[in-house]
């Protein structure tokens, strides 16, 4: 099987592995460039049939049956003979159409959440390469409400119930698996970065030239050698393919670091007015995440946010609970 890719050799293949060619002026007409008031949902989500459905479970038990760990498993261990078909179509979707899309009717309610996490395995394991999501070298993140205080503005706030930002992982692709939804709130916001770049070339083209030049990136909890940032270049174009990186909190929390400058005031107006086109209702895409859905986004095409959720009360270990996957795509 292929072995996933370390923390920081997936940082090295998703920051510095992007090509350029030239800082792009002029807007791209591309799948990529949608807006949230003109998707449709039916065109986005795959909802799996009852063969599909049945055939995900048979290739749990087989899994389970091997008696290998999560990380041991490869896509033999975890056959899907008809659903294997359609990953192709979605790979190539992520990488150089639209950029995100939803599987549902994952049968989780027949599982284990341990269950449900070696399905989610071995579903990335036919999509990409799996890469470790921190130091620590976590595979398969568990994005639950850990009672951390949001408040902290350094803590990692998928640990929380609070609001998150919009950015991207570090990874070609993210995965979720819903195994729980919240009582209210937690949908999960998107919008394509490629339309936010064709309309800041529309609205501020003077603001444009310094996405591709480095910012500085906060490593917050996770520093290494006393190394408190890193810089990463938002936006790379070549080949009539613009893939960006983009971090709000992070990008503005670095100015902490003593040897990090404050953001002139071109710089600070293109973070706002980054933000601001993303958060259009025009511009974003809400979804709820239901048990059983799957959403993969591409991290060179997509922002995505998440608005802050409510538990009920006593719900513990039963509240809100998505797994999360990071796939590198291989591009021979």
């Amino acid at each position: 099987m292929t072995e996933p890719r370390g923390y920081a050799e997936q940082a090295r293949h998703y920051f510095f592995e992007r090509p350029q060619d030239e800082v792009r002026r002029i807007p791209l007409d591309v799948d990529a460039a949608w807006r949230g008031a003109d998707q449709r949902e039916a065109s986005w989500r795959y909802v799996l049939n009852a063969t599909e459905r049945e055939e995900v479970r048979a290739a749990v038990r087989h899994a389970v049956g091997t008696g290998k760990p999560m990380g041991g498993l490869g896509t033999s261990d975890l056959p899907l003979p008809t659903l294997a078909k359609r990953f192709g179509g979605w790979r190539a979707d992520l990488d150089r159409g639209r950029g995100f899309m939803v599987v549902s009717g994952v049968p989780v309610e027949d599982w284990t959440d341990e269950e449900a996490g070696i399905f989610f395995w071995g579903f990335g394991l036919h999509l990409g390469r799996p890469g470790a999501q921190n130091v620590a070298g976590d595979l398969l993140g568990h994005v639950v409400d850990t009672g951390e205080d949001a408040a902290d503005p350094f803590v990692r706030r998928y640990r929380t119930a609070g609001d998150i930002a919009f950015h991207c992982d570090a990874a070609d692709v993210v995965g979720l698996l819903c195994l729980r939804s919240a009582r209210r709130g937690g949908k999960s916001r998107i919008a394509s970065s490629v339309t936010i770049y064709n309309q800041l070339l529309e609205e501020r083209p003077d603001l444009v030239d310094r996405l591709y030049e480095p910012f500085c990136l906060d490593l917050r909890n996770e520093v290494r050698e006393g190394q408190g940032w890193v810089p990463v270049t938002p936006c790379r174009y070549a080949e009539g393919a613009l893939r960006t990186f983009y971090h709000s909190d992070y990008f503005r929390s670095v100015v902490r670091h003593d040897d990090v400058p404050p953001f002139t005031k071109a710089e600070q107006e293109l973070l706002d007015l980054y933000e601001e086109i993303a958060a259009r209702p025009e511009i974003h895409l809400d979804m709820d995440l239901a048990p059983g859905d799957v959403q993969l986004l591409s991290n060179h095409t997509i922002v995505h946010a998440r608005t802050a959720y409510e538990d009920a009360p006593g719900d513990g270990a039963r509240g809100r609970h998505l797994l999360r996957l990071w796939l590198s795509l291989e591009r021979g």
